[in-house]
């Protein structure tokens, strides 16, 4: 009987090995639709990027968010057929299946049913409510259950998107981050160049803190990986008021899990050029959306929220619709 057991044991043993020796699931490939393009006229402003949960079932951003008006078209992104109109969580939305994905957009009021052809650039539907964001557009592309970029989609030749395997993720998001990043600082410098001299358009740092982390290329102090640092860091004590830099008016504000509380101030057209700011990481704000503010008004107070590690306030700025370095404007 011991010899018995003896054996069970190393069979079961050998199964262990052999199933540890399975290697990583082959990377498979999706073809992604071409022509395709953007779901709104023109080259919309993206207000929010893809920001996918490490786990399935965790929070973040699993699409991108566009700036649109309540009742402005929605075109299809790519030719393909209706598969999903109607209300999901209270949320007007549509789905186009393109084959081996499938674009959706929220919040959207549409005629349109399920099974009918539509092609590239064809309006689907206006922007509705009840989304997610004021004043914006979801934009989100799918394989399956698993969740994509649709900024793959702009400029897409039709070619292979490759899903790597879990092993090769963390390599492939840092490659995927240098690129950004790169085309990012690209367009800042075209912004920049012909934004005047820094400290000559009237806005006033926000707080009276050190720069505690500058713009651009940083190793992120808890994810741990290499990219675009997207604003201007001021450390500040927890609590320190956060003043309007400039007369606007307060068009949004919500928590995200990597920003904490976020605030957006609009301050229309200066010197020529369309600047809009963003405060983040806050305990909070004691201004809401719509609220016309002054320069130097108290908006909010310094905290630490979302993925932060000590009190300061994140400042981030968009001239002319293009992210850009915060210190070449104040």
């Amino acid at each position: 009987m011991r010899a018995l057991y003896g054996h069970l044991r190393l069979a079961l043993f050998v199964v262990c090995l052999s199933v540890l020796a399975i290697p990583a699931p082959a990377v498979a490939a999706v073809r992604l639709p071409t022509p395709a393009g953007w779901p709104l006229p023109g080259s919309p402003v993206v207000q929010r990027g893809f920001d996918p949960p490490a786990l399935a079932w965790g929070s973040g951003h699993r699409g991108i968010d566009l700036r649109a008006s309540a009742g402005e078209a929605v075109l299809a992104a790519a030719d393909g057929s209706v598969a999903f109109v109607g209300s999901i969580g209270g949320k007007p939305v549509i789905s186009i299946d393109h084959g081996a994905v499938r674009t959706t957009y929220e919040p959207v009021i549409s005629t349109l049913h399920v099974g009918e052809r539509v092609t590239l650039g064809q309006v689907i539907g206006r922007v509705g409510a009840g989304g997610h964001c004021q004043g914006c557009l979801h934009w989100g592309l799918r394989k399956g259950k698993s969740y994509l970029d649709p900024m793959l989609l702009i400029g897409s030749t039709g070619g292979q998107l490759r899903l790597v395997a879990e092993a090769q993720r963390k390599i492939a998001e840092r490659a995927a981050e240098a690129r950004t990043a790169a085309a990012s600082a690209t367009q800042v410098g075209a912004i920049t160049a012909s934004a005047g001299r820094p400290g000559s358009h009237g806005f006033l740092r926000p707080v009276t803190g050190p720069v505690t982390s500058a713009f651009g290329m940083r190793l992120h102090p808890l994810r741990k990986i290499w990219k675009l640092h997207d604003g201007t860091d001021f450390g500040a004590a927890c609590g320190t008021a956060i003043r309007a830099p400039y007369a606007g008016v307060v068009t949004r504000g919500y928590y995200s899990p990597a920003y904490g509380n976020r605030l957006f101030l609009s301050h229309g057209r200066v010197d020529g050029v369309q600047v809009e700011t963003a405060f983040n990481h806050a305990s909070r704000y004691v201004v809401r959306p719509g609220q016309r503010v002054s320069r130097g008004q108290v908006i909010g107070e310094i905290g630490s929220t979302g993925l932060s590690t000590g009190c300061h306030l994140h400042l981030m700025v968009w001239l002319n619709g293009k992210l850009s370095n915060p210190m070449s404007w104040l």
